[in-house]
């Protein structure tokens, strides 16, 4: 049965696909004109109130979303530890964010689970952004990304991009791996171990695009090939066992020596935080763009809140499918929140989670 619910009148930002490249160019325009003249925009969210839900830690997504808001001249209500809510009493998804969505004219939404923003987006009376949804997805620093490489590279075409770190759990390279994809000529170098590899879900995306892509082990090998360095830290939340998370930590460490033979002209990037995966030497690099990277978060933000208050969503019907199966991701939304509709990709004999983009033969 196909699935019959519309996604309404709000401008959701679940998965960067859910925007088209020429919405994404829009954004990332206004946000260039924001940082040049911020004093011009901080009125535009007068009388308007974003809440911002992170049911896991976070510093720069969270604190960048609130000045954001504050910035433009909005007010901001929330949480930032589902201990100190309703969620620490059983509320679900679904009552959490519907009653929120009464009281906030907009919503940021972080969770550890898979498909979390996504499912909170069915029942939500306001537009949601997904700020994060465990090891799936992270739309907004993908925006970030975009915004950092157009002013600090001066394009999103023709790069060499190494990723390198945790590219399984690493939800910030699925998104970008997804937006660059989109964009002329660009090739991707996978730098992980075995057991941190990309997900064949991303594989196939970059399949589908014609991307030219290559795995690889060895840092030091590919550095001088690079037009962008994505360093990503190795995720001790994501690990099952203090025994796996030692083992692969440490294995990648940015340094000045790895550095010797890299262009001049690369760009090194980062999420952050930042645990040992990249010097303290290294900052002082004019490569290094992280610092400046956080920092265009805050405005690409600005931007997105302004886009997505100002603009409804064109009524689509859902490509899922309602089928009687469960998803196998442990991570995935749907193994907890248990009055979610079952919804499904069907691709032959092969189905993948609509929330979570876990895939299994049937």
């Amino acid at each position: 049965m196909r699935f019959s619910m519309l996604y309404g009148m709000y401008k959701h930002l679940i998965d960067l696909n859910d925007f088209s490249r020429a919405e994404w160019e829009e954004i990332i325009s206004y946000a260039v004109e924001i940082e040049k003249h911020p004093e011009k925009y901080s009125h535009a969210c007068d009388g308007k109130i974003l809440a911002t839900l992170f049911y896991e830690p976070s510093t720069r997504t969270q604190m960048s979303f609130q000045t954001a808001m504050l910035r433009l001249g909005g007010r901001i209500i929330g949480f930032d530890n589902p201990n100190n809510s309703s969620v620490s009493k059983g509320e679900s998804v679904k009552d959490t964010a519907k009653i929120v969505s009464g009281y906030a004219d907009i919503i940021a939404m972080r969770s550890p689970q898979e498909g979390a923003a996504y499912a909170a987006s069915l029942y939500t009376d306001c537009p949601i952004i997904n700020a994060g949804d465990g090891g799936h997805l992270h739309p907004t620093q993908t925006l970030t990304d975009l915004l950092t490489l157009t002013q600090e590279v001066g394009r999103l075409d023709n790069l060499t991009i190494g990723l390198c770190g945790d590219l399984k759990n690493g939800r910030t390279v699925h998104s970008l791996i997804k937006a660059l994809s989109c964009f002329d000529n660009n090739r991707f170098i996978l730098i992980s171990t075995k057991e941190l590899a990309i997900p064949p879900y991303i594989k196939s995306f970059m399949d589908a695009y014609n991307c030219q892509y290559t795995e690889v082990f060895s840092l030091k090998e590919v550095i001088p090939q690079l037009d962008v360095l994505y360093m990503t830290r190795i995720q001790k939340e994501r690990f099952s066992s203090e025994e796996e998370y030692e083992s692969q930590k440490n294995v990648y460490v940015l340094d000045r020596e790895k550095l010797i033979d890299a262009k001049k002209t690369l760009r090194i990037l980062h999420p952050l935080p930042r645990v040992d995966e990249i010097t303290d030497e290294v900052d002082s690099d004019e490569r290094s763009v992280y610092f400046k990277q956080a920092v265009h978060g805050m405005y690409v933000r600005m931007s997105l809140i302004i886009y997505c208050l100002n603009h409804s969503a064109k009524e689509q019907k859902s490509s899922a499918v309602v089928l009687n199966e469960t998803c196998t991701n442990p991570k995935c939304i749907t193994q907890t929140e248990k009055y979610l509709p079952k919804l499904f990709e069907k691709n032959g004999d092969m189905i993948s989670c609509h929330y979570c983009s876990q895939r299994k033969l049937i």
